[in-house]
């Protein structure tokens, strides 16, 4: 009997799976720089819904699009951030 789960991930898949969970973190590590708290929650919230909506998503190329959108994203919130004198920046 095969060890492997019955759904297992080609190498292209997976490879896409470590830039979203790469990119969730990276949202999550800038968010913790936010000084407010209720903003902090807000983003968050945003983050994960976003992502929990998106989660069942197999469709590569609706994938990409979507990591480009949180990639960009992220530039924004991280440019908020420097702008406003929190953040060393990356």
């Amino acid at each position: 009997m095969s060890k492997l789960p019955k759904a297992s991930l080609s190498l292209k898949q997976f490879m896409l799976r470590q830039e979203v969970l790469k990119l969730y973190r990276e949202i999550f590590r800038t968010i913790r720089q936010v000084p407010d708290k209720n903003s902090q929650l807000e983003l968050k919230s945003w983050a994960r819904h976003d992502f929990q909506t998106n989660r069942h998503q197999s469709d590569e190329v609706a994938i990409k699009m979507l990591l480009q959108h949180g990639r960009r994203s992220l530039t924004e919130l991280r440019t908020s951030l420097q702008l406003s004198g929190v953040s060393e920046g990356k």
